[in-house]
């Protein structure tokens, strides 16, 4: 019972990720049959969500990670954007 309990309390964001992305997809499918057609693309959203969660669980992702991650593509688009000639991007007339 306790080695239940242990890999539950372990295991918990995973798990409710994996909770949310199936009660997401059960959702959209009856709200799609239902012609909710709005409600269902916000359930898609929520389980995309719930599954970049679960990704990123699993891969031991945290927020500084992608804070670093971000900052770092920043950085590179800056100092790309800098070396492009001034005469780019070019109007075609």
């Amino acid at each position: 019972m306790a080695s239940i309990t242990t890999s539950v309390v372990l295991l918990r964001c995973p798990l409710v990720s994996a909770v949310l992305m199936f009660l997401a997809s059960s959702l959209n499918i009856q709200l799609r049959k239902s012609d909710y057609a709005g409600l269902a693309v916000i359930c898609s959203c929520l389980g995309l969500a719930a599954a970049c969660w679960f990704a990123t669980g699993l891969l031991g992702i945290t927020l500084i990670d992608i804070a670093k991650i971000w900052g770092n593509i920043k950085d590179v688009m800056i100092e790309v954007m800098s070396q492009t000639p001034p005469e780019w991007p070019m109007m075609m007339t």
